[in-house]
């Protein structure tokens, strides 16, 4: 008898729970389908403006469709890179063993102790120089500016060296006998061995990339160069916010990151736990 009620009280948390998960969500998609004053209201079943809020939403002159553009070869772009230069730099502060490869490993992670407000200032300083420099189109106002500090980050450098430890070195040894070089060992040998970990890092580095706000805030200026995030906010801001309209482009703007989890979860898992395959 004890042991059914246990079952009992655990099925009723885990559906509240559940339910408490899954219901902004729900409310979210609800919201797409109605009108603005609906959703003030509170409604909670469909409606028929969602061909109306699309619509709406990809309008020439709110610039929607630009910035989901802008958005993803940020991330794109953002992730490919922090791939490859982070898992090189996690390889090599791992395999290559030097006296101050802990000291500076350690500096580098003392880094993730600085909050990113404390940066932003020597930040626009520095793309702001390179605006009148010959790299202007790394600067300012330019896409480059976004991406590049989210290129390489301390987490993501550690997280690669932790996989690391795992990897087989009898591999390495194996394959500098027969006489491969450090780059075909890390492209041929390591890269297709660490997918698990390269796959949870990237969808770590283009969720992060893709929900940006506040960098893409201050360095972009142009309206053209806007990412999905400040669209929304200034739909938001507004003097009489269409909330329909908004849950719509919250909609369209979720299904990226939730196709990309959900299409590498399971390598997302592995790698996370730290496995090799």
């Amino acid at each position: 008898m004890t042991s059914k009620m246990n079952r009992v009280v655990k099925y009723i948390f885990l559906s509240v729970a559940s339910f408490v998960s899954i219901f902004p969500f729900f409310w979210m998609i609800i919201s797409a389908t109605n009108k603005s004053v609906d959703v003030t209201r509170g409604k909670l079943i469909p409606g028929s403006s969602f061909v109306e809020n699309l619509n709406n939403l990809f309008k020439p002159e709110l610039g929607f469709a630009a910035s989901l553009v802008n958005s993803a070869e940020i991330a794109i772009i953002t992730t490919i890179l922090a791939l490859l230069v982070s898992s090189i730099t996690g390889y090599g502060f791992e395999i290559f063993r030097t006296k101050a490869r802990d000291r500076l490993f350690n500096i580098l992670l003392l880094s993730m102790m600085i909050p990113f407000s404390a940066l932003m200032i020597p930040l626009f300083k520095f793309f702001a120089a390179l605006k009148n420099s010959p790299l202007s189109f790394l600067g300012l106002n330019t896409l480059w500016a976004v991406l590049l500090p989210g290129v390489c980050t301390a987490f993501l450098i550690f997280f690669f060296r932790q996989n690391t430890k795992s990897f087989p070195k009898e591999i390495l040894e194996a394959a500098r006998i027969d006489g491969l070089g450090e780059v075909g060992i890390f492209f041929k040998i390591y890269f297709p061995t660490m997918k698990t970990t390269y796959a949870a890092a990237a969808i770590i580095t283009f969720m992060g990339a893709w929900n940006a706000y506040l960098w893409p805030l201050i360095a972009l200026q142009s309206p053209e160069k806007k990412t999905v995030l400040l669209i929304i906010s200034k739909l938001a801001s507004s003097y009489s916010p269409d909330y329909g309209l908004i849950m719509m482009a919250i909609v369209i703007t979720t299904l990226p990151t939730a196709l990309v989890f959900f299409v590498m979860q399971k390598h997302f898992v592995a790698g996370m736990t730290g496995s090799i395959k």
